[in-house]
């Protein structure tokens, strides 16, 4: 361009705006065509892709759990199956399979056809086999409505597990299509063989009879018991471990009490004194209490068991030591007079002599505190500690029903009549042991130690001439090894005894 020579300035003409604006104008043009063709791709997409199919909308079971909300397997229970069809779809049938290991019955079988949310009366067949199920409708559904399958009092696979839908449908023209779990699957929990069993004790008849009576049921309900026998002979194990670690601990205790109390040291006899009264002057109910609730606040954390095991023992051997204090004070105090005039110390006289014969006089009084401890368990129920009644408590309160009480009861009972049984053969096998002790001692060889015969016949002597004679046999052997041979002077000094005690002409302890 030319510029004015007046002016002396230069006209500038910008022409790359109007190119500019084409250019705008071209892109706009090729997004537009851009976005036809892909709309003209997804319509032709669409048509070509098949029709929507059916979509499972449920898939779920009631629970059948006493307290919980889970599904046990090997319980009636009900699975409901509900799908949504397609708007293309005219469904003919629907067969479902259920997790093999199923049992269901035809009769409890049940369709429903929905649109939206008004029924629709449809006529409809069931066909039942094994797990499977088919529903034939006698004409075909009409596009998108709903359909939902019932299964009542259908009885899922003991073992358990997690199963989706398995099943497939067919339209009205034929073609069969598989039915889309859509991630929708039932939870089953296995079930024991004592709940399978209670199952089926529950369908029995005479048990149906018995249950039909108030009391009866109330208080042993058979199908009740079977379940409640797992959980409480768990907490039987629980309950009999503890008496087996606490019973044994609180013997050496006891003991240690006792001679503590029969001590001639005032502190020694005061301090065991105290605890004595103590412990058996208050319940062992406030004893659990204060030892579970009190020692966590002191910083001491200790796990229930042993808690329980700690409490127990701790009481049991306050018992334990009036018991044995009350054996050792017994025995005649001419065995003790005895025992020093051979040259006999204080713990030779109580370990050789006095002991043994305690330990046979107080076995029976001993059994009834184990029986006491043992029964004493349940007292842990109240801090937590899942013994008998802890786990009877709790199926009592999921069922309504005192039976597992009567269970727990059971438990209880196989402990405490064997033990009292076996005390008694115990003792009666003790008595009458002494005269049989008695003639294999004098059938010994002379010349021969016969230190262990001797000493158990110290032990079971009837008599008081045999009392004296072995204690001093048994003695003479523990001190003295020249008194191994024995012979002539031994049965001199029997016969002795026997015929001073039979003719009355004195004590022969004195």
């Amino acid at each position: 361009m030319t510029s004015s020579p007046r002016s002396g300035s230069v006209l500038k003409i910008h022409t790359a705006e109007p190119f500019s604006l084409e250019s705008r104008s071209l892109r706009f043009g090729f997004l537009a065509v851009l976005a036809a063709l892909l709309c003209a791709l997804a319509l032709v997409a669409a048509a070509a892709s098949p029709a929507a199919a059916l979509e499972t909308e449920r898939w779920t079971a009631k629970s059948n759990q006493d307290s919980g909300n889970e599904v046990m397997g090997g319980t009636p229970t009900r699975v409901t199956w509900q799908g949504q069809s397609a708007q293309d779809e005219s469904i003919a049938s629907i067969s479902l399979d259920l997790p093999e290991g199923t049992v269901m019955d035809a009769s409890n079988v049940k369709a429903t056809v929905l649109q939206g949310t008004e029924r629709i009366g449809v006529d409809w067949t069931i066909n039942v086999n094994g797990a499977q199920a088919d529903v034939i409708f006698d004409e075909p559904l009409q596009p998108g409505y709903m359909v939902m399958v019932e299964f009542n009092e259908c009885v899922l696979p003991p073992n358990g597990g997690t199963f989706p839908v398995v099943g497939s449908y067919t339209l009205a023209d034929g073609t069969t299509r598989d039915i889309p779990d859509d991630g929708k699957t039932i939870t089953v929990v296995g079930t024991s063989a004592a709940e399978q069993l209670s199952v089926w004790l529950a369908e029995q008849p005479a048990v149906q009879a018995w249950n039909s009576v108030k009391f009866l049921h109330l208080f042993f309900d058979p199908s009740i018991a079977v379940t409640s026998v797992p959980a409480v002979f768990s907490g039987w194990l629980l309950a009999l471990l503890m008496v087996i670690v606490s019973f044994p601990l609180a013997i050496p205790l006891g003991l240690m009490w006792s001679f503590m109390r029969m001590a001639k040291n005032r502190v020694l006899c005061a301090i065991a004194s105290c605890y004595i009264n103590i412990i058996r002057g208050t319940p062992l109910f406030l004893q659990i209490y204060i030892a579970y609730f009190g020692l966590p606040q002191m910083g001491v954390n200790i796990s229930g068991f042993w808690m329980g095991i700690i409490v127990l023992f701790l009481n049991s051997s306050a018992y334990l030591a009036e018991i044995f204090r009350a054996g050792i004070q017994s025995i005649p105090k001419g065995q003790f007079e005895a025992s020093r005039s051979l040259g006999m110390n204080g713990a030779q006289t109580m370990v050789f002599v006095i002991i043994p014969q305690t330990v046979r006089r107080v076995i029976p009084t001993m059994t009834s505190e184990f029986i006491l401890m043992y029964k004493d368990t349940s007292l842990l129920a109240a801090v937590g500690v899942y013994e008998i009644i802890s786990n009877a408590r709790i199926i009592t309160a999921a069922t309504g029903n005192m039976t597992p009480y009567i269970v727990g009861a059971l438990f209880y009972l196989i402990v405490t009549i064997p033990a009292t049984r076996a005390i008694n053969h115990m003792e009666k096998k003790l008595a009458d042991g002494g005269r049989k002790r008695r003639k294999a001692v004098a059938a010994a060889t002379p010349g021969v130690p016969v230190v262990e015969e001797v000493a158990t016949h110290a032990v079971a002597a009837d008599g008081d001439a045999d009392m004296t004679m072995s204690m001093r046999l048994s003695e003479t052997f523990a001190i003295s090894p020249e008194g191994a041979i024995y012979g002539e002077e031994k049965k001199a000094l029997r016969h002795k005894a026997r015929r001073d005690d039979k003719d009355g002409k004195g004590d022969p302890r004195e």
